[in-house]
């Protein structure tokens, strides 16, 4: 299994994945609950890494305190023992998009074409009977999108 994590400079987007990729848990949680996470140690713990954007505009405290985050995360995890790994947000959107310029409706698109086709309302279903990506929501996909990318590098031939 799979603990994703888009971190957020308060906020992380967290994702459980199974190894036949699905959704075990999500949610978004205040940074510091993320600390208090311990997972059994067969999971493996993939961390979105910040990168340069190319944007030109300047990074701002969002952009450092996420890094702090990160880091934190990554001591966190490897102090318990867990394989840790980061991974650019670029290497997802080329995974799941085949294009470093997508953005996020892409990604959530991508996902629901994989998992999902056929399924309404972007493959969450309803309460009664939920889909694959019920109770998803903006950071969440994020977090997913990432265990799936994740899981993928681990499944190609090398």
């Amino acid at each position: 299994m799979i603990l994703a994590i888009d971190p957020g400079s308060q906020k992380s987007g967290i994702a459980y994945v199974k190894d036949d990729y699905r959704p075990y848990d999500t949610s978004k949680l205040n940074n510091h609950i993320v600390l208090t996470l311990e997972p059994p140690k067969t999971v493996a713990v993939v961390i979105e890494m910040v990168g340069h954007y190319g944007t030109g505009m300047p990074a701002g405290k969002d952009v450092f305190d996420t890094c702090v985050w990160i880091g934190r995360f990554i001591q966190h995890f490897t102090t318990l023992g867990l394989s840790v790994t980061t991974m650019m947000r670029a290497e997802v959107k080329m995974n799941l998009c085949g294009n470093t310029r997508a953005k996020d409706s892409n990604i959530i698109q991508a996902l629901v074409d994989r998992f999902a086709t056929g399924e309404g309302n972007y493959g969450k279903g309803t309460k009664r009977e939920p889909g694959w990506f019920y109770g998803f929501s903006a950071d969440i996909w994020q977090a997913y999108a990432l265990g799936v990318t994740y899981l993928d590098s681990k499944q190609l031939p090398f």
